[in-house]
């Protein structure tokens, strides 16, 4: 099961904690739609919380694709906070760990978004 919270923190920006799996099924359809619809809320600057996600499949990593490949086209920014290391190992056996920008905390994932 995977919960989502969402969490505006200033215009554009928005903290995404995930806790659970991110897996094939309709949880991970629904982080997709929600992702889509706050892009198109005018959102440019995503941070994915990852401290409580606990398995992460190659569905649930196509998902932080899609959501990197539009964050792309709007010239906006995708930041992964407080990874444990089974979700790190995920991206780095795929090499995406090279793509995807890794922080820490949370924290320090929001205060890389360029100022607006």
């Amino acid at each position: 099961m995977l919960e989502i919270h969402t969490e505006d923190l200033r215009p554009g920006v928005v903290l995404i904690r995930l806790t659970g799996k991110l897996m094939m099924g309709p949880e991970s359809a629904s982080l997709e739609a929600l992702v889509n619809e706050r892009l198109d809320a005018g959102a440019r600057h995503i941070v994915f919380e990852l401290s409580g996600l606990k398995q992460l499949d190659s569905t649930g990593i196509g998902r932080f694709i899609s959501t990197f490949n539009r964050l792309m086209q709007v010239k906006g920014t995708l930041g992964m906070a407080a990874a444990m290391p089974v979700v790190r190992q995920s991206f780095r056996v795929t090499r995406l760990d090279t793509v995807f920008k890794f922080y820490d905390t949370d924290a320090e994932a929001i205060a890389a978004i360029p100022a607006a």
